[in-house]
């Protein structure tokens, strides 16, 4: 479950919010417009993220990978937002 605590990594300067729940959040990068859920399933352990992104709304998601943290998903969001955007140049 997501502690406010936990939710204070989400940047509104860096996402926007789409959704945000206990367990669920669903966020889009600013920088490449890509859309991320990330879901705390609690039963993998306390605090387990899965990440998964998609690259338009109209696209599926695919699964991106696991963190033991909020704060380490978005620290690997970050990581793919500044590979993406150097991949764009």
């Amino acid at each position: 479950m997501f502690s406010a605590e936990d939710l204070k990594v989400l940047d509104p300067k860096y996402f926007s919010n789409i959704t945000v729940s206990d367990y669920d959040v669903t966020i889009m990068s600013r920088n490449t417009g890509h859309i991320w859920y990330i879901h705390n399933p609690e039963y993998l352990g306390e605090g387990t993220c899965i990440i998964f992104h998609k690259h338009r709304t109209s696209h599926p998601y695919h699964q991106h990978g696991r963190t033991n943290t909020l704060r380490q998903a978005v620290k690997s969001i970050k990581a793919h937002d500044r590979w993406q955007l150097k991949k764009r140049k």
